[in-house]
């Protein structure tokens, strides 16, 4: 599972890489959340360790440019940072934050608040397989739609999305059925 860690002091970034390399993760650092920002646009990390304070572009910020891209696949984040309380907690949640520790952070409580991040990244990537699975009649192909009708499948995909259909007969069927079709015809 790939990390990134946003933090503007360099000691922090240096001793945070070191223990989640420690425990096997590839990660990736960047100064501030603007550098953080086009990391996480081009590496597309599964976690997200931000400081709250840094130069151009903070925490907050870029917690809610994260949440605003609505990738595919769910980025957890967490905050990293000195400032405690329970108005800064929900700050952070607010702005998109999913799990808050402080600073100067113990080595065993990350690890655990990480293997919670990785079971519930896990648990979303099954639920989204999941509701990728089309329930579809095994005779006629229609499709049952979530208040328990059946629908064609060029019906189903129409109104699920803004595809249109135009229809042509491939090889194997006009082999099949065409073809036995005009013999029949011609033998009239």
């Amino acid at each position: 599972m790939n990390i990134l860690i946003v933090d503007d002091d360099k000691v922090s970034q240096v001793l945070l890489t070191e223990q989640l390399q420690a425990l096997n993760y590839d990660v990736s650092t960047a100064i501030d959340g603007k550098e953080g920002w086009n990391i996480y646009i081009a590496k597309k990390p599964s976690i997200v360790i931000t400081d709250w304070i840094m130069p151009h572009v903070n925490g907050l910020e870029l917690s809610r440019m994260i949440r605003s891209e609505h990738r595919e696949r769910y980025t957890y984040i967490i905050f990293l940072t000195i400032l405690r309380g329970k108005g800064s907690y929900l700050e952070a949640m607010n702005a998109g934050a999913d799990d808050v520790i402080s600073k100067p952070f113990d080595s065993e409580q990350l690890a655990a608040r990480l293997r919670v991040a990785e079971r519930i990244l896990g648990m979303q990537h099954e639920i989204k397989q999941l509701q990728g699975i089309l329930p579809i009649c095994s005779y006629c192909r229609k499709i049952r739609q979530e208040d328990d009708t059946w629908v064609s499948i060029e019906q189903h995909i129409k109104q699920k999305t803004d595809t249109s259909f135009s229809h042509g007969i491939c090889p194997d069927c006009y082999q099949e059925h065409v073809q036995p079709a005009i013999v029949r015809l011609q033998n009239q």
